[in-house]
């Protein structure tokens, strides 16, 4: 049975019971707490966390709305395992994504906003243990860039791909926590080139940003050998 620890009272307080529930749950499944194949059980999180099983059920079809979990009759909420394909129709889905916006950025001279460099100055002061807060703020950079087209639907298609881009976000940190350093420089060198308008080099950076965790998507199910790279984030 997973342990469950409440949110801190100054963290809770003045939220909505399902509120704190979607938001518990959620992070302890990025955090791995919750492993991908266990059952989170309604009445062990209404129980741990003090609420009826109302919320319980609100936050667990939300979640399961974001791909974290299978609602299963008479059985619970299942943790969705990310598999290795998966991780590759991500990767291939964010290339096309990130590539048409990186496309429109550098023609259409649209100006980045102010966001994007801040979230790189808060990323700057997290702790490198901290891979939670992390992998949100990096999740965060990258939407503005696409948002940043004004597209909404385009946007809402981003925002789907949520739950796969922090679990393997998370799982990548864990298995190379050193990749950090890395991951910093080439945010760097990604919002420099899209400044500069430089089509090519952002392309390229946001390539080898892109390329998949030998160490991660080897121990995902359906995993088979091939010359796949090393990297994401």
């Amino acid at each position: 049975m997973n342990v469950v620890t409440p949110l801190p009272a100054q963290e809770a307080e003045g939220r909505p019971a399902r509120e704190r529930v979607y938001a518990y749950v959620r992070e302890q499944i990025l955090r791995g707490v919750f492993a991908g194949g266990s059952f989170i059980e309604e009445e062990e999180i209404s129980s741990a966390m003090g609420v009826s099983r109302t919320p319980v059920r609100e936050a667990f079809h939300r979640l399961e709305a974001e791909r974290f979990i299978d609602l299963l009759p008479r059985r619970g909420a299942l943790v969705r395992q990310v598999t290795a394909q998966e991780l590759a129709d991500l990767y291939e889905t964010r290339r096309m994504i990130e590539g048409y916006a990186i496309a429109r950025i550098c023609r259409e001279k649209i100006a980045l906003p102010a966001s994007m460099e801040e979230i790189l100055d808060r990323l700057d002061e997290i702790g490198h243990g901290d891979h939670f807060a992390r992998v949100e703020l990096n999740r965060e950079f990258h939407f503005v860039m696409v948002r940043a087209l004004g597209n909404d639907v385009l946007s809402e298609v981003y925002q789907s791909l949520g739950a796969r881009q922090q679990r393997v976000a998370m799982r990548a940190l864990a298995a190379d926590p050193g990749r950090i350093e890395r991951i910093r420089r080439e945010h760097r060198d990604f919002i420099a080139a899209l400044r500069a308008h430089d089509e090519l080099r952002a392309r390229a950076v946001l390539d080898e940003h892109l390329r998949p965790v030998a160490g991660v998507i080897s121990r995902l199910p359906g995993y088979v050998l091939t010359d796949a790279t090393d990297e994401v984030a």
